[in-house]
């Protein structure tokens, strides 16, 4: 049977960070959702597990055949979709063939349902693309849906799948969502989309204690976290009690030792005791003491040691949560203002055509369409990098847009140097505490934020936004979802749930956008 077994697996990055240390893991021919914090190593596991990185220690071991999907597909220049399918060559000989140019010999080596098979293979991603068509031409969320197309052609025993609904539009999400609920091989997806982790036999969490496997879906495993977060409090509350109590022992054994020695040294000043004996008394006293001292200090050493672990547990277990200020937006305030606006790049060719809304006080917007129905260009417009031919575009001076690169922050400063640049006004103190509320804290506010992962980065970005003294009025958000973990997504539900500014969001993520309050969807078409 087709299995993945890791044993006793090492792995360092380059920068001599540990990520995996004796970890022993194995994967069945299930679909397994593998989920965990940014920055803890689950695409370097994909990576490991599909041949293109080597263990420091231990070994990968693969019982069948596997195909990785990574989070992106970058087109090289000329690269057609028959080349993500590896079949440029095979095409062409069927294109010759039909020419009646082909050779007997190439004729005997035709695959002749090559084409009907890339064809289904496109049509159980829900993508129509001609096999010549350049990657280039298509969208990031087509080409990741081709890459997929790609990858089940090959029929692998073990389809690896690197958070593969990231940048699709609503269809493209079904598509990839459908297929792999009726995959019957083995998956092992890395994703934040809880849709599609609801469809999995199992969750592997990836945690900085190793990892765990949970059996069940999403829900499931949920609900075992929660159970699981309960005990680990109660034995922190334990902890704290057991602290205690050894501070109150040894105080109350320090007291009686004292009150031991009190009464020698006054036996010893009447002075009808024998010397040798007063001797005897006073090592008694010292060995006792000694003692007493070396069994207090290794007690406490024992209940800090379990008072550590206990909050260490806690802290892996326990979700982020975020506070945010007050914005201070009025009720009647019209935050943005689009009216009977068209727009584009090429000229003759516009993108939005007659584009009109307006947001009011603390609304909370999406913005929806299929891939290339005009997002991106509409976010330009907003943010003034493009501008309409016609109509007009009124945003309030006080916004802040979060786009997937999070281009607002310096990629060469510190994420401590980047808040007190964006807030001069925010003390040392509050900029501290605002990062730490997104678990930056300490040191980690002091990462480069060119050297932090996709969704650490976001959350940088995110902190630098909502953790202001003031938040910005309306807050712009371009498929902030993409790169988050669950937990971090989690707690920026929560705290965009409690943000009193607008939001306009661009999000394909339906739990996201009905777990932040969204009342109102502009749709854009697809010319």
């Amino acid at each position: 049977m087709p299995a993945i077994t890791l044993s006793n697996l090492h792995y360092t990055t380059l920068d001599a960070r540990p990520l995996f240390s004796g970890l022993d893991l194995s994967f069945a021919a299930e679909r397994t959702g593998l989920v965990g914090r940014n920055g803890v190593g689950k695409t370097t596991l994909l990576r490991l597990l599909a041949g293109d990185l080597v263990p420091q220690a231990g070994a990968a071991t693969v019982n069948g055949t596997v195909a990785l999907l990574r989070q992106s597909v970058q087109p090289r220049p000329g690269e057609t979709v028959a080349d993500l399918f590896g079949a440029t060559g095979a095409l062409a000989l069927l294109a010759r063939a039909e020419a009646g140019e082909a050779s007997a010999e190439e004729l005997a080596e035709a695959d002749w349902m090559l084409e009907a098979r890339i064809a289904e293979a496109m049509a159980r991603v829900g993508l129509d693309a001609a096999s010549d068509a350049p990657l280039a031409a298509l969208s990031g969320g087509q080409r990741t849906r081709a890459a997929l197309a790609a990858a089940i052609l090959a029929e692998p025993d073990f389809l690896l799948l690197d958070e593969p609904t990231n940048n699709l539009d609503r269809d493209g999400r079904r598509a990839v969502i459908d297929l792999i609920a009726g995959w019957r091989d083995g998956t092992i997806v890395v994703s934040h989309d809880r849709e599609l982790l609801e469809e999995m036999d199992a969750i592997v969490e990836l945690t900085a204690l190793g990892a765990a496997r949970y059996g069940g879906n999403w829900s499931v495993y949920r609900a075992r976290k929660a159970a699981e977060l309960a005990n680990a409090e109660a034995a922190l509350a334990d902890a704290e009690r057991g602290k205690a109590q050894t501070a109150r022992e040894a105080q109350a054994a320090a007291e009686r030792q004292a009150r031991r020695d009190k009464a020698g040294r006054k036996k010893a000043a009447k002075g009808d005791l024998p010397r040798i004996l007063l001797g005897a008394m006073k090592d008694r006293a010292e060995d006792s003491g000694g003692a007493g001292a070396r069994l207090a200090t290794r007690k406490r050493s024992e209940a800090d040691a379990a008072l550590a672990d206990a909050r260490a547990r806690v802290e892996v277990l326990q979700p982020l949560t975020v506070e945010i200020a007050p914005s201070g937006l009025a009720a009647n305030r019209t935050v943005v203002e689009v009216a009977d606006v068209r727009a584009g790049y090429a000229p003759g060719v516009p993108v939005i055509d007659g584009l009109s809304f307006t947001v009011t006080g603390p609304e909370r917007v999406a913005i929806t369409g299929p891939n290339g129905s005009g997002k991106t260009t509409l976010l330009g417009l907003l943010t003034g990098v493009l501008q309409p031919w016609a109509g007009q575009v009124r945003v309030v001076s006080e916004h802040a847009m979060l786009d997937q690169t999070v281009s607002l922050l310096d990629p060469a400063a510190s994420i401590r140097d980047n808040f007190r640049r964006l807030h001069p006004e925010a003390g040392e103190n509050a900029c501290r505490a605002a990062l730490a509320r997104f678990r930056f804290r300490a040191d980690a506010a002091l990462q480069t934020v060119g050297t932090l992962s996709g969704g650490q980065m976001l959350r940088a970005g995110l902190a630098c936004t909502l953790g202001a003294p003031r938040p910005p009025l309306l807050l712009i958000l371009d498929e902030p979802t993409n790169h988050l973990d669950i937990d971090s997504l989690e707690a920026v539900e929560a705290g965009l749930a409690a943000y009193d500014g607008a939001l306009l969001v661009v999000s394909h993520d339906a739990a996201f956008l009905d777990a932040i309050g969204v009342t109102r969807w502009v749709e854009l078409q697809a010319g």
